[in-house]
């Protein structure tokens, strides 16, 4: 059993803006950073929406600049948006969320801030907050940076519970006792999204709920991350490099906290779908050679990939599993290759069409494959670990969590 309480609430701040205004509010909502990577003119359609209207863009940094011209320039327009932002705050507050996606289904969450002493991303951790898949530790210090010179942190991770007896049902009950905060239509095809306050009794009865429900939970394992797993990792390194310099200070920092969006496993509007790769600069005659080795085009195991290049797409199968899962096995063959190939990239992607297109380019090779079940999700986590990076995305691009509330993580 356990006894303490990770998820709890938090001084919530929102753009000063009125429910009513939908249009400015539909102009400051943009979706996770690491989505459209390989896509700069999304990224591009989104800056020229938000035009003439502040925007969470100006806050956060898309992946898609990283490597870029524009990386550096947005960084320094970050830094300076983030001296300029004047927002409401709502202090010690939980929010509702409900997501409708771009296929109609509603995603229900819970906004709050969880203890980053409960979370440990590293390989073997038996933390409360646990990571679901490996960290790419490289992707930690961009992110890393622009959190060291933020007034104000902006959450798209996304937490998942293991809710087998209904308690975001139970916080949907007492809807009618929320304050409502905005409502509007989320750009280039997101869907729509509410959200609501809550606070008073109704808040008192949510926090206690979620206490229970952290305290019955058997075993180590209360939260899994579903989405924002390097953002959340990137907020654990830089708070434990405050507790470094700051010592016993640092307890009682806001860095020490950050804000993200919980939402049952059991959703029906949650879906795990596989992230695919993309292999890029390399010689395919030759990729495709060294991969043959150890493929075959019978089903002689059951990790079974499609693989796509400018000429060719056929199915193929490994003739030794050397993970439990297939994109494991995958993985493993292409590291290995990276290895030996400087200069060769891996770019991983959440949508089909995308990656079939980058697949056909020159000197490129894209894997699709199925994914895992949501279901085997925590059981495999208890018994094995984190799973290989990368290894799911929970709704295709579009249903991701869109950066909307902020959190002050300074003193």
């Amino acid at each position: 059993m356990n006894n303490r309480t990770v998820f709890t609430p938090a001084s919530i701040c929102l753009p000063k803006l009125s429910v009513a205004d939908k249009e400015r509010w539909t102009k400051w909502a943009v979706i996770a950073c690491d989505q459209f990577t390989s896509d700069p003119a999304y990224w591009q359609n989104a800056n020229a929406i938000r035009q003439g209207s502040a925007s969470a863009l100006d806050l956060i940094l898309p992946e898609a600049y990283l490597e870029t011209e524009q990386e550096a320039s947005h960084k320094a327009h970050i830094a300076e948006s983030m001296g300029k932002m004047d927002f409401d705050t709502a202090s010690d507050c939980m929010m509702w969320i409900e997501r409708t996606l771009p296929d109609g289904r509603v995603r229900q969450g819970i906004l709050g801030k969880i203890d980053l002493e409960a979370y440990d991303y590293s390989v073997g951790s038996t933390s409360a907050v646990r990571a679901t898949e490996a960290t790419v530790l490289e992707r930690i210090p961009p992110r890393m940076a622009i959190r060291a010179s933020a007034v104000y942190e902006l959450p798209h991770v996304m937490l998942l519970i293991d809710d087998k007896d209904g308690l975001m049902k139970r916080i949907a009950a007492r809807k009618a006792e929320y304050t409502p905060m905005y409502e509007f239509d989320l750009m280039l095809g997101g869907g729509k999204i509410a959200g609501f306050r809550i606070a008073g009794d109704a808040l008192a009865d949510v926090t206690g709920w979620i206490a229970e429900y952290e305290a019955s939970v058997e075993g180590d394992l209360i939260y899994a991350v579903g989405d924002g797993n390097h953002s959340l990792a990137s907020a654990k390194a830089f708070y434990e490099k405050l507790k470094a310099e700051l010592g016993e200070d640092a307890k009682d920092h806001p860095a020490r906290y950050a804000l993200v969006e919980l939402t049952a496993l059991q959703s029906r509007a949650l879906d795990f779908e596989p992230i695919y790769r993309v292999v890029t600069d390399c010689d395919t005659a030759d990729f495709l050679s060294e991969l043959g080795k150890i493929t075959g085009e019978k089903k002689r195991c059951a990790h079974t990939v499609r693989v796509i290049t400018e000429s060719e797409d056929k199915e193929i199968s490994f003739l030794r599993k050397s993970h439990a899962l297939t994109v494991g096995t995958l993985q493993n063959f292409i590291d290995d290759y990276m290895k030996k190939h400087p200069g060769v990239k891996c770019d991983y992607i959440h949508d089909e069409d995308a990656l079939i297109d980058l697949a056909k380019r020159e000197n490129s090779v894209g894997f699709l494959f199925g994914g895992m079940k949501k279901s085997e999700l925590f059981p495999y986590v208890q018994k094995n670990g984190t799973l290989p990076r990368k290894t799911f995305s929970m709704g295709e691009a579009r249903s991701k969590r869109y950066y909307i509330e902020a959190r002050k993580i300074t003193r």
